[in-house]
Parts: C-alpha cells; sequence; structure tokens
C-alpha cells in the first residue's frame, strides 16, 4: 500500500512539473532532446523562409537600378567576370555608380562563390553587363536559394552551437525553456522579412557573430575573435558589437597571471584573419585605401531616409546637413556613440560575466544604431541579435523591441510590397511568444511602469499601420507619417536602452553577493 501511494505521488509531482513548465504543444518535443528538437523547429522556420521568398524583392521592376536584390546579383557578375584586384576599383567592367561593392572582401567572395552556383544552372543571370536588371523566374529562383542555403550552412549551426553551450551553463536556465528559445531566435520575423523578402545576406554576418557569442560562453576566446573578425569582414556593420567583445575579453585578460600574454595572443589572432581575407588587397597601401573608401559612404550623409536614431529623429527640429559639414558631424556623431557604450564597456573591463556580455552587445549596438553615422532602418537586426538571445532572461524587452524594430521598418517593407508577409510573421511571433504552457514573463524592475502604458501605446501603433495603408498625408508634409513611427520608434528605443545599461550595471551587486556567499561557505 506504502509504495502504491508513494508511486501515485511521484506520478502527480511529474504531472504538475509539466503542467506548471511546459504544455501539450512542446513537451514531445523536449523529450525528444536538444538536436531533435532544433531539427524540428529549424525544419519549420525553413519552410516559413521558402513562403517569404515567395513574396516580392527590394526594387522588382523597378528600373533603372531596381534594388538590393539587383545589387546582390550584380556584385555575382562583377566577381566572377572580373580580375579580384578590380572589384572595388572603378572602372569601363566596374561601373562603381552602378551597386559598387561596399561591404568588406569577405561578401566579395561570398558573392563569387554564390555567383558560381548561378552561372552553373543559369549563365545568363550574372553575364558582365548584359545581366543588368536580370528578373527571369530561374534567375530569382537561384537568387533565393543562395540566401535560404546561407541560413541553413551558417546561421542555423550557429543558432544550435549556442543554445547547447548557454543550457549547459551553471546560471540556472531552465531546459524546459529551450524549444521555445531556438524558436525565438530562428523565427526571428525582422530577420526573416529583410533577408528572403527585401533580400539581404544579413544571415552569414549574425550567424558568424552568434558563432563568436557561443564560443565566448563556451570559454574559446580564441575561436570567437577569429568567428568575429569574420563577421566584421562580412559585414561592416557588425562592428556594432566590437565594444561588446573588446572589453569583455580585456577584462577577462586582465585578470589572468599573464595579461599582457594573453592580449598578445588575441591580437595575433585577430591581426591573423584580417590578414587572411584581406590578403588579396594588403599588395599596396593604395588598394587597402580603396577598398576601405567603399566601405565608409560617408557622402551619403550622416542618415538616410526615416531610421528611428537620434540624428534622423532630431533632425525633425535641428537641420543637422544644414548647420554642420560632414566632418563636423563625423566627430560628433563617434564621440556619442563612444560616450553612450563607455558605461557597458566599463562594466564589463571591471567585472566580465558571461551575462553581462550579453547585455554588453545589446548594449554597444544599441550606441551604434542610436549615434553613429550612416544608420540605415535595417540595421535595427543588430541590437535585436543580442535581445533574442536574452528572450528567456527579458522576454517582456524582447517582446517590446520586437514589435517596435518592426514598426521601424514599416514603410520601407510598404515599398516592397511585403505587408502580408509582414503582418504574417508578426502574427506568427506573437503566436510563439505566447505559446500554450510557457513561463510567464518575468518583467525587469525598470519595466515595472510599462505595462500601464503598454496597451495604449499598442494601439496607437496598430493605428498608425491603417493610417499608413489606407491615408494620403498632407502634401505640405508627405512624409509625415514616416516621421510619427520614427518617432515613435525611437521613444522606446531610448527607454529600451537605458533599461538594458542598469541592467547591466545591477549585475555587480549579484557578482558582489555571490563572491560574499563563497567566502561564507
Amino acid at each position: 500500500m506504502m509504495e502504491k501511494g508513494k508511486k501515485v505521488k511521484q506520478k502527480k509531482a511529474k504531472e504538475t512539473v509539466v503542467d506548471d513548465g511546459y504544455g501539450d504543444c512542446w513537451s514531445w518535443i523536449v523529450e525528444k532532446g536538444t538536436i531533435v528538437t532544433f531539427v524540428t523547429i529549424a525544419l519549420f522556420a525553413m519552410l516559413v523562409r521558402v513562403a517569404v521568398s515567395y513574396h516580392p524583392y527590394s526594387g522588382a521592376g523597378n528600373p533603372p537600378k531596381f534594388g538590393d536584390f539587383e545589387a546582390q546579383r550584380h556584385w555575382m557578375e562583377i566577381t566572377l567576370n572580373l580580375p579580384i584586384k578590380e572589384w572595388y576599383r572603378n572602372s569601363t567592367g566596374n561601373d562603381l555608380s552602378y551597386w559598387g561593392l561596399d561591404y568588406p572582401p569577405l561578401t566579395a567572395y561570398q558573392s563569387f562563390i554564390h555567383g558560381l552556383f548561378l552561372r552553373f544552372f543559369h549563365p545568363d543571370s550574372v553575364s558582365l553587363f548584359t545581366s543588368r536588371g536580370h528578373e527571369s523566374y530561374l534567375g530569382k529562383l537561384l537568387m533565393r536559394w543562395t540566401v535560404l542555403s546561407s541560413d541553413a550552412l551558417i546561421f542555423f549551426p550557429a543558432v544550435l552551437y549556442f543554445v547547447i553551450v548557454y543550457y549547459n551553463q551553471p546560471s540556472g536556465n531552465r531546459r524546459s525553456d529551450i524549444p521555445w528559445h531556438i524558436a525565438i531566435i530562428l523565427l526571428n520575423p525582422c530577420l526573416i522579412i529583410i533577408d528572403h523578402g527585401h533580400f539581404q545576406y544579413n544571415c552569414i554576418s549574425l550567424g558568424l557573430t552568434i558563432g563568436a557569442v557561443a564560443a565566448i560562453l563556451s570559454g574559446k576566446d580564441l575561436v570567437a575573435s577569429v568567428l568575429y573578425c569574420l563577421a566584421i569582414n562580412h559585414k561592416q556593420m557588425s562592428a556594432y558589437f566590437a565594444p561588446a567583445f573588446f572589453s569583455y575579453l580585456l577584462g577577462k585578460c586582465l585578470r589572468r597571471k599573464r595579461p599582457l600574454v594573453e592580449v598578445s595572443k588575441l591580437g595575433l589572432v585577430v591581426i591573423g584573419t584580417f590578414a587572411a581575407v584581406w590578403w588579396p588587397y594588403i599588395y599596396s597601401v593604395d588598394s587597402i585605401l580603396e577598398v576601405l573608401s567603399r566601405l565608409a559612404p560617408f557622402e551619403r550623409g550622416i542618415y538616410e531616409d526615416y531610421v528611428a536614431n537620434f540624428w534622423c529623429t532630431s533632425s525633425v527640429l535641428i537641420k543637422w546637413k544644414r548647420l554642420l559639414t560632414t566632418q563636423s558631424l563625423k566627430f560628433l556623431s563617434l564621440t556619442a556613440t563612444i560616450l553612450t557604450c563607455l558605461p557597458s564597456m566599463i562594466q564589463q573591463i571591471k567585472s566580465p560575466s558571461n551575462r553581462g556580455f550579453l547585455y554588453g552587445l545589446l548594449n554597444s549596438s544599441f550606441s551604434f544604431y542610436l549615434f553613429s553615422f550612416q544608420v540605415h532602418e535595417k540595421s535595427i537586426l543588430l541590437p535585436l541579435l543580442p535581445a533574442s538571445l536574452l528572450a528567456v532572461e527579458e522576454p517582456f524587452l524582447f517582446r517590446w523591441f520586437m514589435q517596435f524594430a518592426m514598426l521601424s521598418m514599416f514603410p520601407l517593407i510598404y515599398r516592397d510590397e511585403l505587408v502580408l508577409a509582414y503582418v504574417s510573421l508578426l502574427a506568427l511571433f506573437m503566436f510563439i511568444f505566447y505559446a500554450p504552457g510557457q513561463h510567464k514573463i518575468r518583467e525587469s524592475n525598470c519595466f515595472t511602469g510599462i505595462p500601464i502604458m503598454y496597451l495604449p501605446i499598442l494601439c496607437f501603433s496598430f493605428i498608425l499601420h491603417v493610417v499608413y495603408l489606407i491615408m494620403c498625408p498632407p502634401e505640405k508634409y508627405p512624409f509625415l507619417f514616416e516621421a510619427v513611427i520614427m518617432l515613435l520608434c525611437f521613444c522606446q528605443f531610448i527607454l529600451v536602452t537605458i533599461c538594458t545599461n542598469l541592467k547591466q550595471w545591477a549585475l555587480n551587486k549579484l557578482i558582489k553577493f555571490e563572491e560574499m556567499k563563497k567566502k561564507l561557505i
């Protein structure tokens, strides 16, 4: 009788654990283990990407320059048909005014490899000169497959690496959160709609960055350095994360027996990685400067379109481009970016920790997005990456940020005729976020008062979407709706930035408390 009673109690206890932490929709996946869980969700995430890729892309049927789709195709055309030393040089075969290469060499190598793939199946799509504006069905299909394969080969494995490392840390992360966390990262609506709708290859640089983050969390600092250098050499915007990597690794080196040796090792790895990527261009200073001049388009001005950062938002009142020269604006934006990065960097140099590093990534990327020179709407993908990695710890913050990140890109999405994909992806995100059986949202202390404002702001956001779709702005203010969206999103981003900086500094108290506990033991 006693044995039966024990069995009944154990059975009830198990049922309680399952009901409390997980709903039926996830339990069958969890029981299969991390790899099966990941593969199952990854297959669904890939199907979603395929579905989005059937929608229009940037500049579809819009000559003479089309859009980002044509830019990526043109880079394949250039890298395939011209010598490597001419890829960044203006010439009769390479007119830089027509989508000249403006990303680092690793993007050029990627374009070359993808170009080989296109040439094998459809040579006309990448032939020199004659392929400009090429939009055949097969050509578009092959282009879409290059992005899907990049996701499958780089971004997805990097996410798996991160999840395995993150949930094997002694930090109290619940393994029952794994499926939800994987789904949140792989089904990021902003990333999917930009890469597979608008058309770009952000999955490569972001995948390399996630791999670097996972290597940091697992203590493989040299591997992390290589992966992060590759990310920067694919897209220079990956430098948004540089302050976080630099401060964490420096803080860690300073706590070792031979800090100078540790710093030297990291320095040699960084120099070696850059030298390997830039090898075809390091034969002369002029050649290096030729490439660098393409990576920093200062002539475009401090901002383009209506991006929700400080310079564009404040330009409603202060006409920066009229008041100051480009040189002055470069110095001002650099100063503002460094000053806003400093608190996060100081915290990590003083008390480096894995959790603090993730907050540091978010804070440094926000500083660059909000204050650096020449930021685009799509750059919001960079702070979104660490926010998604922290989604289990900061679910409310992540949801709030994601909703306004999507809104900030809505005018761009509308121009690309991707509204249906936009609504579908946002609905899918909300469905996953509120999946049955998931943990209740744990609100940060700095967000205690925000839920009261949550509903009115969301209602206003919804109204903005409707107004943008069905109403025409006044003739006197043709960009009024874009300006209102920009202002609303900027305010939310500032709020999130303040909160995450406070959260990062609050970790110092936690670290001191843990050290005191160890001493008592």
